[in-house]
């Protein structure tokens, strides 16, 4: 059976360490019971040890050549493998609107998308593995005052709670990648109402990041088309910088500037 060619353009680094692959295989066993779907199963290295959990196990794969690969390699998976883009999938529609656990070995430069649609249907997901860009996974786990602290650290973190389990060294990929690789898992906290509007938590979160050495007062001001008064800027928590911000933080300013956006359309 010919292999399958790693394409460059499709961020593809496929892992030759079988150890590893059952050990990431074995991350979803925190969400027992339910469904998973594999992000990018390339030549099928972590989709062996998966069909073997004895729960439908569902892959779905942008790259045709590895789709044929799966067709012929797994063929008791033929009617589970999905040749599609996941970033355009409506996840409704894989398990018939079941909640499943969503794993793979992501490609690096869609992994910060994968997570942002995860969060857009949080409601399916509540168990999410796999592996990553190291540096993506010390963000998405990272606490208060540290530097890694971001946008996908908040947003994520305000509806999972994030382990990071091992860290993957470069040489057991073909090809190796430049950066080394971590195992994380994700599940879902207690979270069911964020008290603050999802959609302005977000648009805060990213504005004071996009800006993240400046004060409040300062990254807030480009959310505003009519400028609050003095007064608003001038709240105690104005004068941090988002990266010392907690979850809880982040939900009351959410409110704050929501409360302040509607009084200036009230004026």
């Amino acid at each position: 059976m010919r292999t399958v060619r790693p394409k460059k353009n499709l961020g593809q680094h496929f892992l030759t360490d079988l150890n590893i692959a059952n050990a990431i295989a074995d991350t979803v066993d925190a969400c027992p019971d339910i469904p998973i779907l594999e992000v990018g199963p390339g030549m099928g290295v972590l989709t062996q040890y998966l069909v073997q959990k004895n729960r439908d196990v569902k892959v779905v794969e942008i790259d045709s050549e590895s789709v044929n690969y799966l067709n012929e390699k797994y063929p008791d998976l033929r009617e589970n493998i999905i040749e599609d883009d996941f970033l355009k999938m409506d996840l409704n529609t894989v398990f018939n609107g079941r909640k499943f656990v969503l794993t793979g070995n992501y490609p690096y430069d869609i992994s910060s998308q994968i997570f942002f649609k995860m969060l857009d249907n949080k409601d399916l997901i509540p168990c999410c593995t796999g592996m990553i860009q190291r540096e993506v996974a010390q963000r998405m786990a990272s606490e208060p005052g540290t530097k890694a602290y971001g946008i996908l650290s908040v947003l994520i973190q305000a509806w999972y709670d994030v382990e990071y389990l091992f860290t993957v060294d470069e040489n057991v990929f073909n090809p190796p990648p430049k950066v080394k690789s971590a195992v994380i898992r994700i599940t879902r906290n207690n979270v069911n109402d964020l008290g603050c509007d999802w959609h302005m938590f977000r648009r805060v979160v990213k504005a004071v990041f996009n800006q993240r050495r400046k004060m409040l007062r300062v990254s807030l001001k480009q959310l505003f088309d009519r400028m609050p008064d003095d007064s608003f800027f001038e709240q105690d928590i104005m004068t941090k910088r988002p990266e010392q911000l907690s979850i809880q933080q982040f939900v009351d300013l959410t409110n704050m500037v929501h409360e302040q956006m509607n009084r200036n359309i009230n004026k």
